[in-house]
């Protein structure tokens, strides 16, 4: 039996992808293991799917000052010594990392070791964790045709991202016995991120009675948003959803999204209008603008940046993607969309049998 390890975490982002891998994975023969670290939410979701755990330590490269810069270089190299040992014991056949800078210990550890390592590039360009990774991978898969400009050519592959395919079976009956709402009105759904988004969050609930004029709206607001002042007919928040979030998605008419790669990327799996606001470049290397930037200008989505929010800007642009949805949707019905999850799997088979 082939073994694998997958790694990857710090966002929910860093860690989807590897769970819409695992039917088909599993469906190959493939023993599934992974590295993850001590408190990140990949714990969570990897323990609840079944799969054995592996802790290991992780520290953060910021691009800016910190205290932390000081201590988290120990805490990598911790990792590092960690990811060794557990890969000495299971003596994987190939790694699959998906980023975050928990990945970077054990990407490296696999060099060490000689073993075979393929990660995924989300964004449009590289992050840091990835760029770290880059020359110890033998194939860099990513979701962007601008992104192969970035890539040493010998590795780079387009494949599009993982996707769960459990998505794709949502039901919206089961959507509005779930929340409790009514098939009358469209309804909207906002997704902030594993996280949440306070100045989404915020923004959104500024103008909810208005919105509620037209839609009924179901918000996922990330851990310790929700307001339990708000009590309007029609408005339903959850921290996070898990296997219902298919339900929400078959439910929902419109989507107001941050712009992370795996996020966008199910709206197009699903051919779901969206209004993408993606996370301001002050508060980031400015990834999310790049990728809902591409989305716009393919057809799929609208965008909103959010230095540009206002209470009339953001209804505006939720009724436009509303009214005009017939045209987003066409668009992605017409968008060549790539099996990631075959493509990704097969990269992984060939590494195995070389």
């Amino acid at each position: 039996m082939k073994k694998i390890i997958l790694t990857g975490g710090g966002t929910a982002g860093h860690v989807t992808p590897n769970l819409a891998l695992l039917p088909e994975l599993q469906s190959r023969g493939y023993s599934i293991r992974y590295i993850g670290s001590k408190t990140g939410i990949e714990k969570d979701l990897i323990t609840q799917a079944g799969i054995p755990y592996h802790e290991i330590s992780s520290g953060k490269l910021r691009r800016y000052f910190s205290l932390q810069n000081f201590t988290d270089p120990f805490r990598v190299l911790a990792g590092y010594g960690q990811a060794l040992k557990i890969l000495k014991r299971e003596q994987p056949d190939v790694i699959f990392s998906k980023g975050g800078f928990v990945a970077v210990p054990v990407v490296l550890a696999a060099k060490t070791l000689h073993i075979p390592t393929i990660i995924h590039e989300s964004d449009m360009t590289p992050g840091l964790a990835n760029k770290l990774c880059i020359p110890s991978a033998c194939k860099v898969c990513c979701n962007f045709p601008e992104t192969l400009t970035y890539l040493p050519a010998e590795k780079a592959v387009l494949t599009g991202s993982p996707i769960r395919r459990e998505l794709m079976s949502g039901d919206r009956l089961a959507g509005l016995n779930f929340t409790g709402l009514s098939s009358g009105k469209p309804t909207l759904l906002i997704i902030g991120g594993s996280m949440g988004s306070v100045k989404v969050n915020a923004a959104v609930r500024s103008i909810l009675p208005r919105l509620l004029e037209t839609f009924q709206v179901i918000h996922l607001c990330g851990k310790g948003n929700v307001d339990e002042t708000i009590n309007h007919s029609g408005y339903v928040q959850y921290e996070y959803i898990g296997a219902e979030l298919k339900d929400l998605f078959a439910l929902a008419d419109v989507v107001i999204s941050r712009a992370g790669a795996n996020a966008i990327c199910e709206l197009l799996a699903l051919h779901k209008p969206a209004l993408l606001i993606p996370l301001s470049a002050a508060a980031s290397r400015g990834d999310q603008i790049l990728n809902a930037k591409s989305f716009a200008k393919q057809g799929f989505s609208s965008l909103l940046e959010e230095e540009d929010i206002t209470d009339e800007a953001l209804l505006n642009c939720v009724n436009e993607v509303y009214v005009n949805r017939r045209n987003y949707i066409e668009a992605m019905e017409n968008s060549q969309q790539s099996d990631a999850v075959e493509i990704i799997c097969g990269l992984l088979d060939e590494a195995c049998d070389r």
